[in-house]
């Protein structure tokens, strides 16, 4: 994680400004589609300002610039941020938001730019308010992307990866099923039509499958539905050749770009349209995560309605063979993490032998690369040892980690893409001596992980209502953690998926768990320097069986799908009560039992593997 030195690009960035007449300029980490990770094409905030983490916004000002980023990202920042920027921490009292330092910074009448494909259309009214209160002249929408110019030759291309249908017997729903489901949403809302524009939107609702975003299985584009076409917007080269025999003919290909076009002349002929009696004139409608520029084409916000994607919804609420392969491919991850684990102890303990953290890293994906189904990871594996596991998100380099430290701790983030599934665990591993406090807190995190494990909880609750279950045992000892304690997980889509999740974020209040739903279980604890703790399971959403059904409600509950052994060196036994003490001997037993058979012939994993499934 070494300092990049941003002064050449600030200094061309400045001069571009100019040119455009624009007195701030905001470079957010996403791209049109509003994507989490991004293809190398796109990482513009990360060219610009030398920070690689996955979140944060950069902005700069004729003077000066800033990036703000979240707790998972201050260390990393800290350390790749060079002196031409200011660290704005989100979440530390008296520190603004990315949003507030921008208005601040256009105070006495300064225009403020970006480039409006790549921020949604409410996140560009609100700034433009808080602009414009602070006596900021206007937001400007600046077509040409200035980073790109600053980028240059040297901005990568554009992916041209091959996109590929996803059978039935993995998808669990047909195309023409999902899209008839979205048409009778759209019914309900009189709504002339949904412009998707997220891309495991696109992905899910055609089940096809690419690769253009790194751990991603997603390809580039855009949809169209209304209640009487559907039409997908993509690079149709990159189609194999059962692509379009898999669509069918009730599905029109446009090319990529041509969503800009169309949009336009959607919003010019649904305005010479009458509208029925007694009936207001419906309007196209766009996801709250559609771009300013997509919001723009079909005549701004008094002309779009902007809802919470019904595609998102839809996609969130896993179908019975989503279950089941997130099941399955539970299994046979779990057998790859234990297996990996046996392998490094042996290794490190056993022969002395000098691994980094990368030689780790890649041996987990050998082993993992030769289970059924696999397709690839689904993010970076942060391999981490010592101090190195107090980064949330490290991201180990070649030529740039650590050794493996037998005596320190050992997080391991890994998961990966199967055709039946997206898997992501973590474990946090001790192959020498733990101290007091690293039992003591791993133990916490521990009983977080069970304690929202066994939550029982009435249909309408969210995922913000819970949060507090994982983190009550480290609050009453004064500790917490900066990350969510869960996020959705896709169906060999985005290892990170809406619109539900656990932890303090608003919109994790706006959306109720429901049947169907899967997330991860991850408290953690961290000190700066010395070491980090995670544990993470991935859970199901199910409904519960109760005495009673109070408000006649039904009631739901979680199931794991994780199968990794806890670490038994790290767990303070004294710390667990009796109903804990027979959740992990319960939960140990049943991943010995369903990853066993993966071990027939490997002695090494089998010993390990009864070690630390052991009741206590």
């Amino acid at each position: 994680m070494d300092t990049v030195n941003t002064t050449k690009r600030l200094e061309i960035l400045r001069r571009l400004m100019r040119e455009h007449e624009v007195d701030v300029y905001v470079v957010p980490s996403e791209d049109s589609h509003q994507s989490e990770y991004v293809a190398a094409c796109d990482g513009r905030r990360a060219h610009i300002s030398g920070f690689s983490g996955s979140a944060g916004t950069a902005i700069v000002t004729l003077d000066k610039a800033a990036l703000s980023t979240d707790g998972r990202y201050f260390n990393q920042a800290s350390k790749q941020l060079d002196a031409n920027w200011l660290l704005l921490k989100q979440g530390i009292e008296e520190v603004p938001t990315w949003q507030e330092w921008t208005a601040e910074q256009a105070e006495g009448n300064k225009t403020v730019g970006v480039d409006p494909t790549v921020i949604t259309a409410s996140d560009a009214r609100k700034l433009e308010e808080k602009i414009k209160k602070k006596g900021g002249r206007a937001l400007s929408a600046v077509t040409t992307n200035l980073v790109d110019i600053v980028w240059g030759d040297e901005r990568p291309k554009s992916p041209n990866e091959k996109i590929k249908p996803l059978p039935i017997k993995f998808s669990g729903k047909e195309s023409s099923e999902k899209i008839e489901d979205l048409r009778k949403e759209l019914e309900k809302k009189n709504g002339a039509g949904l412009i998707i524009s997220m891309l495991d939107e696109v992905a899910w609702l055609f089940n096809l499958r690419g690769s253009d975003i790194p751990y991603n299985p997603v390809f580039f584009s855009y949809a169209a539905v209304t209640p009487t076409s559907a039409t997908i917007y993509v690079d149709s080269t990159k189609f194999t050749n059962d692509v379009e025999p898999h669509l069918g003919d009730k599905i029109e290909i446009k090319a990529y770009n041509a969503i800009f076009e169309d949009t336009k002349a959607m919003a010019e002929s649904l305005a010479l349209e009458k509208p029925e009696a007694n009936k207001p004139k419906p309007k196209f409608m766009i996801s709250t995560k559609a771009s300013w520029a997509l919001s723009l084409n079909l005549g701004g916000e008094k002309k779009v309605e902007e809802i919470r994607s019904p595609v998102g919804d839809a996609k969130a609420i896993k179908n019975s063979t989503e279950i089941e392969g997130m099941k399955a491919c539970h299994v046979r991850d779990g057998a790859a993490l234990s297996e990996y684990f046996a392998w490094l102890e042996e290794e490190l303990v056993v022969k002395g032998t000098k691994l980094d953290e990368v030689q780790g890293a890649d041996k987990l994906e050998s082993i993992r690369s030769k289970h059924e189904n696999f397709v690839g990871l689904s993010f970076d594996t942060i391999s981490s040892t010592g101090a190195n596991a107090a980064v949330i998100h490290y991201k180990p380099e070649p030529g740039n980690c650590s050794v493996i430290d037998p005596k320190a701790i050992y997080l391991c983030d890994s998961g990966a893409q199967y055709l039946d599934g997206t898997t992501d665990t973590t474990r946090t591993l001790h192959f020498g001596e733990p101290t007091g406090m690293e039992r003591k807190a791993y133990t916490l995190i521990l009983k977080g992980v069970i304690a929202l494990d066994t939550a029982v909880f009435p249909k309408g609750t969210s995922g913000f209502a819970l949060d507090t279950l994982a983190r009550q045992f480290l609050w009453k000892e004064g500790l917490d953690y900066r990350h969510g304690t869960g996020h959705g997980v896709g169906s060999y889509l985005n290892v990170h998926e809406g619109p539900i999740g656990i932890g303090t974020r608003v919109q994790y209040s706006e959306v109720p768990l429901s049947a169907g739903n899967v997330l991860s279980d991850e408290p953690g604890y961290y000190e700066d320097g010395k070491f980090g703790i995670r544990i993470e399971n991935m859970i199901t959403c199910c409904e519960s069986k109760t005495k009673h059904h109070f408000g006649d409600k039904p009631y739901f509950g979680f199931r794991h799908v994780t199968m990794v052994p806890m670490c038994q060196k790290l767990i303070d036994k004294e710390l667990l009560t009796e109903d804990e003490r027979i959740w992990l001997n319960s939960y140990h037993e049943e991943v010995l039992q369903k990853t066993k058979g993966f071990f027939e012939n490997d002695e090494r994993t089998m010993k390990w593997l009864e070690r630390e499934t052991q009741s206590i």
